[in-house]
């Protein structure tokens, strides 16, 4: 199949990037996730350590992989924050629907495209498999990783939720990574309130405010007190302070997440909520992982 019909039908279903990488087994990188396990970065995340044979080698889920088309989607929207002594703040990616029903929707639409051609083997994934997306999304040069940890594009800086799909299809060419831009820059390093970049591309999740926030499953340690900035759920700041960002951030066309729900929570409110108002209201917001328990805990730390 023609790459630029693919890009087109892409595109066509609100992709920002598209690129392609010719497939090829993950040595390094999984030799630095191993050391970051090993360092237990991953903090209660126990997931990370399993699957590693398919993490190294995608043949291991789609034996006949040939290529691998990194996707990227845009979910800025150009707003700020109230702030009060009374307001949690919400990570952007979360101010409407789960991006997952969104891209999976349209990732089917993909997959139906590409099947066109008999024979065609496609398996889709958007983080919540065993695949190493953002690894896929730097050699189909979406963009480079940034100290943070997250990729940057040129185009649209950092704001993209990335999907990766795994195919038999073969192409004429492929794309190549493309320079690390953020040189001598530590503006992500030097912002972030509990020194949870530990060095330069490497996170340390245990002290990160978004694992604290959403992947946790304990308390809050009291170290913490006073440094989360009122992030209730998730936290933007090393993404905020990217001179990438600031510079090339641009409003998403996706009417999922311009359909503004949960930028800020009230803390008085979460405290006070019940299970049911609590899943009818976040019924198909990324807020439902920390669950109610969860999402009370962080207000209380808050109000600590």
């Amino acid at each position: 199949m023609n790459k630029q019909l693919i890009i087109e039908k892409a595109k066509e279903l609100g992709f920002d990037l598209i690129g392609f990488a010719k497939y090829e087994t993950l040595d390094k990188e999984v030799a630095d996730l191993k050391t970051w396990l090993e360092n237990k970065y991953n903090a209660g995340m126990s997931y990370m350590e399993r699957n590693i044979d398919k993490r190294k080698n995608v043949r291991n889920i789609l034996e006949n992989t040939t290529s691998i088309i990194s996707l990227g989607m845009n979910y800025y929207v150009n707003e700020t924050y109230e702030e009060e002594s009374d307001l949690g703040k919400v990570s952007r990616y979360a101010w409407g629907r789960d991006y997952h029903y969104t891209i999976w929707e349209k990732l089917d639409e993909l997959e139906k495209y590409l099947k066109k051609i008999p024979g065609t083997e496609v398996k889709t994934y958007v983080d919540t498999g065993p695949v190493m997306d953002k690894t896929w999304a730097i050699k189909a040069g979406l963009g480079w990783q940034g100290k943070h940890s997250n990729v940057i594009s040129k185009k649209i800086g950092s704001w993209f939720f990335i999907a990766t799909v795994l195919t038999n299809l073969e192409f004429e060419n492929y794309d190549k990574p493309i320079t690390d831009f953020c040189g001598s820059c530590t503006a992500c390093i030097d912002a972030c309130p509990t020194n949870a970049i530990v060095e330069d591309y490497v996170v340390d999740a245990n002290k990160c405010i978004s694992y604290l926030t959403i992947e946790n499953k304990n308390e809050i340690s009291n170290e913490f007190i006073g440094k989360f900035d009122n992030w209730i759920f998730g936290c933007d700041i090393c993404q905020d302070v990217c001179p990438w960002n600031k510079k090339f951030s641009k409003q998403t066309t996706i009417l999922d997440f311009l359909n503004i729900e949960n930028k800020t929570l009230k803390l008085s409110e979460v405290i006070k909520m019940e299970n049911r108002e609590f899943k009818t209201r976040f019924k198909e917001s990324p807020i439902l992982r920390t669950k109610l328990k969860g999402l009370k805990r962080n207000a209380e730390f808050l109000l600590k």
